[in-house]
């Protein structure tokens, strides 16, 4: 395993609630096997932590930048996080 491993906050903004966003990244997520969670905020954002090898974690980025079909990510905001408490990805209640 490597030990270049980035943890990161996004806040993902635009039309990106009801559009499967939070499934997206799930699948996105355990696909490249990263630690996290995600979540819907009242704000009409979608914030995420996603953590592991920095090189699967910048993929996960860009496919945030993207999005599933029908949502329109107008801006990605990245913070630099501490990792997750919990191994795996997943839901979390809306906040």
């Amino acid at each position: 395993m490597s030990d270049d491993l980035t943890h990161l906050r996004l806040r993902i903004e635009g039309y990106v609630q009801a559009v499967g966003f939070r499934n997206f990244a799930i699948v996105e997520a355990r696909r490249l096997g990263l630690d996290g969670w995600v979540r819907n905020r009242a704000d009409g954002t979608v914030e995420t932590l996603i953590s592991g090898d920095t090189k699967k974690v910048e993929a996960f980025v860009a496919a945030a930048m993207r999005g599933p079909e029908g949502s329109k990510v107008d801006n990605v905001e990245l913070h630099r996080a501490e990792p997750p408490a919990e191994k795996g990805f997943h839901r979390r209640p809306s906040v």
